[in-house]
């Protein structure tokens, strides 16, 4: 049984253009694959601390030394880790925040990239150990940062998100990006905006 990971971070919930358009791809890929399985985590209904000094020594804690204490700091790490790997395939809804990704999202990144689970060091070489999965990304900028214009140096959305999930082993990456969503603010209709957008998400989700 396919199984995908559906992740949102979006605070707008239903004014949110990424999560159009990741709803639009999860209605696609059940469409395409009846008898999968999808794994909903909204990381805003999501209580996820920062990380501290103790979690950090729950993890370098040997799993069989590690306290009550130590697996209760690790526990909603776990959850997530169990996530991903029981499922084949990622769709994340990711808005650009001040030209990076969403604090949820990052808060999140910090619980799964752990040594030994995601990737691990042999002789100073790193490898991701998150391997034979893909992952899309949906993106929604408000303005547009495609290569070649005047903004492109400021979105450090793609290549962040690229170099982290290769660094952990998802080289299978696709990003889809809606820009210019600052428009929908100033009186752009917004089905009119959006109808490019989900026909795009639409065709590739089809394709998996």
């Amino acid at each position: 049984m396919p199984k995908l990971l559906h992740v949102d971070s979006s605070p707008l919930h239903g004014r949110s253009v990424s999560r159009e358009l990741t709803a639009a791809f999860v209605t696609q890929w059940k469409s395409s694959h009846p008898h999968g399985l999808v794994i909903d985590r909204d990381l805003n209904t999501t209580s996820i601390p920062p990380i501290t000094a103790e979690w950090v020594g729950a993890v370098y804690t040997p799993e069989e030394a590690r306290t009550p204490e130590q697996k209760q700091l690790l526990s909603l790490s776990d959850s997530f880790l169990s996530e991903l790997e029981e499922a084949d395939e990622y769709v994340f809804g990711v808005p650009m925040h001040n030209f990076s990704v969403p604090s949820v999202l990052k808060l999140w990144i910090d619980q799964i990239a752990r040594v030994g689970k995601t990737f691990s060091y042999t002789d100073g070489t790193p490898k991701g150990l998150i391997i034979g999965k893909k992952a899309t990304f949906i993106l929604a900028t408000g303005g547009i940062y495609d290569a070649q214009t005047q903004m492109a140096s400021f979105n450090f959305v793609e290549p962040y998100l690229r170099a982290l999930f290769g660094f952990l082993g998802v080289t299978a990456a696709t990003f889809l990006t809606a820009g210019g969503t600052m428009a929908l603010n100033h009186g752009q209709d917004r089905d009119t905006f959006l109808a490019p957008h989900l026909q795009a998400v639409q065709t590739y989700a089809q394709t998996l």
